[in-house]
């Protein structure tokens, strides 16, 4: 594909789409950076953690993809980011697969790549079982929905982290949790700290509606490790081997679940290998794409 080289902005790239779910009008926001009309589509869908955006997950990879020719749409799933809030007592997994259908359907966008980080690894595979027929590959990082650790205990102390400052959204609560969700935190700038804590107060409805969800349905992520076999497309797995949100070995049962996919293992790396190792992130993905 050729491309020009284009510096896109969140500002500049920021849309708004509606979509229907459960009888209710919900406002999405995505961001479409799109450097040449015709080429093909990568969305990235982000985590679960408070103030998290599609944005804020993946700006370390954006420019990377868009240099290659690649259109990327960065997806706020319902209750992060711009988008509209919503109370999910079902599977978190299916709801986000999904408002992405809708999204893309809206866009008139037909087959995409997908790279899914933790939930939105889980979200990704939601989709693609539901919509085989519009997954061109899969990118799986820290999540996929393989089922539970053998060996960490559930949940994880990351998951425990992440939930307090879901209920109690300070500074220090914050640092405790980005502290073990990467491997290395003197990468953490007090700017970062002060961007994502800005983010998770100026939506307290996301706040208080990810913990209605918990309260209405405990798995909001349920284990699809029996319909993996299922999954066509060819999937990359990346891992960090220190991920204390999600173990390695949940990736190895994903290995073993999804015929012809290939795993590869970042050593000092915790849950964010897209912004922890991004170069080789970047690299590795582009091959595979």
């Amino acid at each position: 594909m050729n491309a020009t080289q284009t510096n896109f902005t969140e500002a500049q790239t920021s849309r708004f789409l509606e979509v229907q779910e459960a009888g209710q009008t919900l406002k999405i926001h995505y961001n479409d950076c799109d450097p040449v009309l015709g080429g093909e589509t990568v969305v990235m869908l982000h985590g679960s953690g408070p103030g998290a955006s599609g944005w804020a997950n993946f700006n370390r990879n954006i420019q990377p993809f868009t240099d290659s020719g690649y259109r990327v749409i960065l997806l706020d799933c319902p209750g992060w980011g711009k988008s509209d809030s919503i109370v999910c007592s079902g599977s978190r997994s299916d709801l986000n697969a999904r408002i992405l259908k809708a999204t893309l359907d809206t866009l008139q966008i037909g087959k995409v790549h997908i790279v899914g980080n933790s939930m939105g690894g889980h979200s990704a595979v939601a989709f693609a079982l539901a919509h085989p027929e519009h997954v061109s590959k899969l990118i799986l990082m820290g999540g996929g929905t393989g089922g539970a650790s053998t060996f960490a205990p559930a949940p994880t102390e990351g998951i425990k982290l992440l939930q307090h400052v879901y209920r109690e959204p300070t500074i220090d609560n914050l640092r405790r949790m980005m502290d073990i969700f990467v491997f290395d935190p003197t990468q953490l700038s007090d700017e970062l700290f002060n961007s994502r804590l800005e983010n998770i107060l100026a939506r307290k409805d996301h706040l208080e509606n990810f913990l209605k969800s918990s309260a209405a349905n405990l798995r909001q992520f349920p284990d699809v490790g029996h319909r993996l076999p299922e999954l066509k497309a060819p999937t990359l797995i990346l891992w960090g081997r220190n991920d204390r949100f999600v173990p390695l070995d949940t990736g190895l049962r994903l290995l073993a679940g999804i015929a012809g996919s290939e795993l590869h293992v970042f050593n000092n790396c915790g849950h964010w290998v897209q912004w922890e190792h991004a170069g080789r992130f970047n690299k590795l993905t582009l091959d595979f794409l």
